[in-house]
Order: structure tokens, then C-alpha cells, then sequence
């Protein structure tokens, strides 16, 4: 289909049609996600976004909209939210590079579980001819 679907649509739409990957595919995935967020850590670069297109049973991943630095304001900002305002047990939103880049890896682990199967104990459930 031809929607955009922003991070918390692309939530709610997971939950009924999820996007499974096979093994060698997630690990790719991952694999370039854990390279590509270690440059922008490495960087100081926070902020940034997976861009998912979809067509057929073909995926296309893109990390984008990069521009924004954990410069010294950020980190003020951060160290404020977290000790002054506090966060209700939540992480505040601003993070350090090596913080968004964990919590981001973190995420797309969940948006994009791996098939079911039998091998694997996931889907062992269910029947197989």
C-alpha cells in the first residue's frame, strides 16, 4: 500500500500483520544496523529514524534523518530532565549517542521478529505437512 506509517502507526499495524524475517535476513539486518548506528554514536549523532518500504514480500531499510548532534545543550538538557524534573521511571527522551543507538537497536529487534518454525521452538505449535 502506498501509507507512510509514523513509529507509534507502525506499532498498532505490527501487532496484526508483524514483519517476519527469516534468520539469515534478521541477522543482515542487524548487522548493518549495528554498523551503521556505531558510525553515528561515533559521531555524537542522536535523533535518528528507520525509514521501512515495503512492496510484495521485498523490504527496504534506511537509516535517515541524521542531522542532529548530542552537542553540550543536549546533554544539559538531558542531565535536567533526568534529575530535575524527573522521568517517572521512564528514560528521558534526550540520550547519549551510545544510549540512543542501544535503545534503538533494541526496537528494531522488535519490529521485525523472526519467522516461526519448528527449529526454532517459535511456532512449535504449530502443524507442519
Amino acid at each position: 500500500a502506498d501509507e507512510v506509517l509514523l513509529d507509534e502507526n507502525f506499532l498498532h499495524h505490527i501487532v496484526n500483520s508483524p514483519v517476519y524475517l527469516r534468520p539469515h535476513s534478521k541477522t543482515f539486518l542487524r548487522e548493518a544496523i549495528n554498523c551503521d548506528t556505531a558510525f553515528l554514536a561515533a559521531q555524537s549523532i542522536i535523533d535518528y529514524s528507520l525509514l521501512v518500504g515495503m512492496c510484495g514480500d521485498r523490504i527496504v531499510v534506511g537509516i535517515i534523518d541524521y542531522i542532529r548532534k548530542f552537542t553540550f545543550d543536549k546533554k544539559v538538557e538531558m542531565i535536567f530532565k533526568t534529575n530535575m524534573i524527573g522521568s517517572a521511571g521512564k528514560m528521558p527522551t534526550i540520550v547519549s549517542p551510545e544510549m540512543y543507538r542501544e535503545r534503538f537497536c533494541n526496537q528494531i529487534e522488535r519490529y521485525f521478529p523472526l519467522v516461526p518454525d519448528k527449529w526454532t521452538g517459535m511456532g512449535s505449535d504449530l502443524q507442519y505437512s
